[in-house]
């Protein structure tokens, strides 16, 4: 049995060392907390299975718990920054801070991926780990929580970016998905005056069955209302279209999406969580960072 802290131990030990200010470079900051918190030569000794520090592994994973809760920010490729908030959390908790306090925060269930687990699966994922638990619910609980934090980085991203990137992104998914067939035939078409309509997708070589998109590049607390839809629906009728695809980084309101059940015209929305989790399923903007065979007896090979 491990005598290192688990990962919530160190969710404080991060903020108080990076409460000076600096712009910490990853592996700098893990070594720093790990001398913070008075790790023994022995602990710091101890490897995962890959071979990797099992003490700057869990540094690791409180450092993506806070940047998931926008106490931490990332100015620069693997660069830490303590923000304002942080600073404001860290001295709202003088005695310990607990996984229980930075997912109560509203940030953190911003973009939950909308595929939810099972209670049980979900249950793990909101705590500590024990020999007790079933192994396959523990890598099903552990996938479900690298994929969560994935998916809130993956929005944050996005709205960091240009509105052509994100256009370019929703177009690359959508061929991504197959929409363009093998010839990947989507494209972006944004531009000044594109009438509405952000991208097309062809069905077929010839393009007699074609998808539009409009791409809004949204802030979480910006939902996109009706009348930006309406607007949408304008641009596919002047083109003679019947089928589009609304994307957006946030949210659609309730009036925004009893519109599209309401008109004839095929329109899927697609909000922020969903958008997340289609880019980490079909590994757009993603990639596998880490792979593991479960293995089993082989019966056949003892018949």
């Amino acid at each position: 049995m491990s005598t290192i802290p688990t990962w919530h131990a160190f969710l404080k030990p991060v903020l108080e060392v990076m409460s000076d200010g600096r712009q910490w470079p990853s592996r700098a900051l893990k070594e720093a907390v790990c001398d913070h918190v008075g790790l023994t030569p022995e602990q710091r000794a101890e490897k995962l299975g890959d071979g990797d520090s099992r003490a700057l592994n869990r540094v690791g994973w409180a450092l993506s718990a806070l940047y998931r809760a926008k106490a931490v920010d990332k100015p620069a490729r693997g660069v830490n920054v303590i923000t304002d908030f942080g600073r404001e959390f860290l001295a709202a908790h003088p005695g310990i801070i607990t996984d229980a306090d930075v997912k109560s925060l509203p940030v953190w269930n911003e973009y939950e991926p909308t595929r939810r687990p099972s209670t049980r699966t979900a249950t793990l994922v909101a705590r500590e780990f024990d020999e007790s638990d079933d192994p396959t619910e523990l890598i099903e609980a552990g996938i479900q929580s690298f994929e969560a934090d994935a998916a809130a980085e993956l929005i944050r991203r996005l709205q960091e970016q240009h509105p052509d990137f994100f256009e370019q992104v929703v177009v690359d998914l959508l061929n991504a998905m197959g929409y363009g067939g093998a010839e990947q035939r989507g494209q972006r078409i944004g531009r000044s005056g594109d009438g509405g309509v952000d991208g097309v997708i062809d069905q077929d070589a010839l393009g007699l069955s074609q998808i539009y998109v409009q791409a809004k590049r949204y802030a979480a607390d910006n939902a996109v209302q009706r009348p930006e839809l309406q607007g949408f629906i304008g641009a596919l009728a002047g083109r003679g279209a019947t089928q589009g695809v609304f994307v957006t980084t946030s949210r659609f309101s309730q009036g925004a999406r009893d519109y599209a059940d309401s008109i004839p015209q095929r329109i899927v929305l697609i909000d922020g969580p969903r958008l997340a989790e289609l880019m980490i399923q079909y590994r757009v903007g993603v990639q596998v960072k880490k792979t593991y065979d479960v293995v089993e007896v082989d019966e056949d090979y003892f018949d």
